[in-house]
């Protein structure tokens, strides 16, 4: 018989593992509720504008701090089963890794197109400021309105 030496008995370990779960899951919920409390804010500033467009920064701030918190989420779920896994606990954590990676990939690749159409529109403006005004030609440092002939 064999006697195996334990360096760490399991007990200990499930107990150290629970207690990093719990801290990971309360800084995706923490960074969730900052995420929140900031768009509310961005939100009540934007609200007098009447400006749909005054919005899209919330939203694109909002989206941000979520896709954080579900990572950190999705974290938790993968330090649960990392002690001696059951399949009932594995097949879990595959339902709720798909289910949370579904909804990070949507959000990201939605924040992606909100921050290109934002760019678009930044660079559509400065473009328009730095046009001539209609009947004028030359360099900025040098426009003459042209006379008629």
């Amino acid at each position: 018989m064999v006697l195996a030496l334990e360096i760490l008995p399991e007990s200990s370990l499930r107990d150290a593992v629970d207690t990093l779960v719990r801290l990971v899951e309360a800084a995706g919920a923490a960074v969730i509720f900052a995420g929140a409390l900031i768009a509310v804010v961005l939100f009540l500033r934007a609200l007098p504008q009447r400006d749909p467009e005054a919005f899209v920064p919330v939203r694109l701030a909002l989206g941000r701090f979520l896709a954080l918190g579900l990572e950190f989420q999705l974290a938790s779920d993968v330090l649960r089963t990392a002690i001696a896994p059951s399949f009932q606990e594995l097949g879990k954590l595959a339902a709720v890794a798909a289910i949370r990676t579904a909804l990070n990939f949507f959000l990201a690749r939605e924040i992606r197109e909100e921050q290109e159409v934002v760019e678009a529109r930044a660079k559509t403006s400065s473009a328009a400021a730095a046009a001539p005004p209609d009947g004028v030609k030359g360099s900025p440092d040098a426009r003459v309105a042209r006379r008629p002939g």
